[in-house]
């Protein structure tokens, strides 16, 4: 039986590793998002209650703890992410994306151990500079998708991210409340190596380097920057995107705190509830990314974007006078649809303003602009919430919406399907 099974399963071996097209590259792509989605956040609805835990070094105030660790990462990979993403359009998409899972699942290993809130702050901050699949993933399939079809892709993709960052925080504070914060770390980390090895088997990359050299010349990948934030939309894009990233994450610090205080019967479940409510509004932006990136590939993805960002401003006002958990859950759950288009509008409308052969580096820069917006936001929030409590949090990230919508209507050109039109 051993010899008639065996090459069944070598054909089945070799049909996996081989490419099929833009569609088989997206689904693998996919599957291996939606595994590091969940792995990266299963920690979000316990970091401020792991930092108040594990107590400060110094005697830092615990809010803004909360917030540096993970503006840590988010400044670090705004550094990173750029150079990593010149470098995947040198060396491959492929590699920079194993690098990031393989690289990430060692630091969260290491965060499981941590004796102290410093010493998990470092390590988030070194977290940044070796990870960031997110621009590797969208560069992959950017650079292998039909033009007129990006828009669904990165939709697709947003799916795969928010539907795995509405299952990792749910499954994280439920771990977090029944075997302790280090349990999460290691599952983390088992998730995203096998992401890593999903990609490794799943994909085989024809990359041919330009001019087919691998040599690095930091004036060239200068120069491709500077080409890239010339091309016009560019620019107001990558500047959207960050106030897109400001609004989403400015109340992460303060979310399980804020719980928790609208839930003071129910103290011993906080990282449960915490969980659920990031996992409520992420599980909607994977219903509004896919439907709303396959609408801007038929209506315009700028249209999308005026109309996500006016919808956001609006849900995120009367969060600022929640009376219970259950009324944040549903303004929350609204809300995530109008996120999952102003996440996959911005990514879809950069790929239609610049040239494909430089993926790799407009999306490094996205996530390096992505990046910065999630160093500020909680530092931000942090801030607000310390001076004006935390329900003033919900209050910036309205404002922040509001002047999205406003500068989209205002002065973002038409992507190139409405000059067509």
């Amino acid at each position: 039986m051993a010899r008639v099974l065996a090459p069944n399963a070598l054909s089945i071996t070799r049909s996996f590793a081989k490419p099929q097209g833009w569609k088989y590259t997206l689904a693998i792509v996919f599957a291996a998002q939606m595994v590091s989605a969940v792995g990266f956040s299963i920690v979000f609805p316990f970091l401020p209650l792991y930092i108040e835990s594990l107590g400060s070094t110094f005697d830092l105030n615990t809010e803004m703890l909360a917030g540096m660790v993970i503006s840590a990462q988010g400044l670090t990979m705004m550094i990173a992410a750029p150079i990593w993403g010149a470098l995947a359009d040198r060396f491959g998409r492929k590699k920079m994306i194993m690098r990031a899972l393989w690289g990430g699942a060692l630091m969260l290993t290491l965060m499981g151990v941590v004796q102290s809130a410093e010493q998990l702050i470092l390590l988030r901050a070194i977290q940044g500079l070796v990870t960031g699949t997110l621009s590797a993933s969208n560069a992959l399939v950017a650079a292998n998708t039909p033009r007129e079809r990006v828009g669904f892709a990165m939709g697709t993709l947003q799916v795969a991210l928010w539907g795995g960052v509405a299952i990792g925080p749910l499954i994280g504070g439920v771990l977090a409340d029944h075997f302790g914060y280090g349990i999460p770390f290691l599952f983390t980390a088992v998730l995203l190596s096998v992401g890593g090895l999903i990609v490794a088997f799943g994909i085989q990359e024809n990359f041919v380097a330009p001019n087919n050299r691998t040599t690095i010349r930091p004036t060239e990948i200068l120069g491709g920057w500077l080409q890239i934030l010339r091309a016009p939309g560019v620019s107001l894009v990558l500047m959207l995107r960050f106030l897109v990233g400001l609004g989403r994450s400015i109340i992460i610090p303060i979310a399980p705190l804020f719980v928790v205080s609208l839930i003071a019967g129910e103290l011993e479940s906080g990282n449960t509830y915490a969980g659920l409510v990031l996992a409520v509004s992420s599980g909607t932006s994977t219903l509004g990314a896919v439907y709303l990136g396959n609408l801007g590939d038929r209506i315009s993805h700028r249209k999308v974007l005026l109309f996500c960002s006016t919808a956001a401003a609006l849900l995120y006002i009367p969060q600022v006078f929640v009376a219970d958990v259950w009324q944040l859950l549903a303004l929350q759950g609204l809300s995530g649809i109008a996120a999952g288009g102003l996440v996959a509008a911005p990514t879809a409308l950069l790929s239609h303003y610049t040239k494909r052969g430089m993926a790799g580096a407009v999306y490094g820069l996205d996530n390096s602009v992505w990046s910065g917006a999630r160093a500020a936001a909680p530092l931000v929030g942090a801030s607000v919430a310390i001076w004006f409590g935390m329900r003033g949090a919900f209050a910036v990230a309205a404002v922040t919406f509001a002047a999205i919508a406003l500068t989209t209507w205002l002065l973002l050109p038409a992507d190139r399907k409405q000059r067509a039109a």
